[in-house]
Formats: C-alpha cells, sequence, structure tokens
C-alpha cells in the first residue's frame, strides 16, 4: 500500500519561501506521477506542480509559473516543492497526491488522475 507523508508547511510573510516535502512509501515501480495540489477555503482543489517519475518532465499551474519548482529524489522517494515570492493567495492545504505504476505518461495536473493522497500540510502566507 502507497503511504504519502507531507511535511515543511508553516507561516510565513508574503516573498518568503517554503520547501514542502512528500515521502513515499510501498513503491514497486518506477513510472508514475506525482503531484502537488492545494485547496483554500471556499475553493476547489487546484493543481500546483507535478512530475512524470519515468521521463522527469514537470509542469507548473500558471498561477505559481517563475516561482514555485517541483523536484524528486529517486533514491529517496522524496518529492519537494520549493516556493518561493510567497503571496497572500498562495494560502492552502498543500496535498501530495501519487499515481500508481505506469498508470501515467507525462506529469498531469488532473487531480483525477491520482490514486494516492497524503494527509495534507497547512501553508499560510501573511501580508
Amino acid at each position: 500500500q502507497v503511504q504519502l507523508a507531507e511535511s515543511g508547511g508553516g507561516s510565513v510573510q508574503a516573498g518568503g519561501s517554503l520547501r514542502l516535502s512528500c515521502a513515499a512509501s510501498g513503491y514497486t515501480g518506477s513510472s508514475y506521477c506525482m503531484g502537488w495540489f492545494r485547496q483554500a477555503p471556499g475553493k476547489e482543489r487546484e493543481g500546483v506542480a507535478a512530475i512524470y517519475r519515468g521521463g522527469g518532465s514537470t509542469l507548473n499551474a500558471d498561477s505559481v509559473k517563475g516561482r514555485f519548482a517541483i523536484s524528486l529524489d529517486n533514491a529517496q522517494n522524496t518529492l519537494y516543492l520549493q516556493m518561493n515570492i510567497l503571496e497572500p493567495e498562495d494560502t492552502a492545504m498543500y496535498y501530495c497526491a501519487a499515481t500508481r505504476p505506469y498508470y501515467c505518461a507525462y506529469a498531469t495536473l488532473a487531480a483525477g488522475a491520482y490514486q494516492y493522497w497524503g494527509q495534507g500540510t497547512q501553508v499560510t502566507v501573511s501580508s
């Protein structure tokens, strides 16, 4: 059973940085996608960034391009999200997600493509 555990959330002032981590366990394959999603109160879940482990391609939402970067440590099976120049609009619960092995062929921000989800970590950005 795949399990995902996020960490690294917290409170920061606008313009600051945070790095989220997601430790994945239980994987037996190497070709799958992982991604970061977020949901603010009263808003729909939004895909933030994704990566395809099979080829390394990444995809960022327009709202975070140039500010956020997703990366994957294959040896540690740990997903990261480096968040820079944070804005109050980035305040949300951030979730790590992953697909089953061979269930994706390229990085995607479509939430329906992901079968495994973490519990989330809160990010709060004050102005």
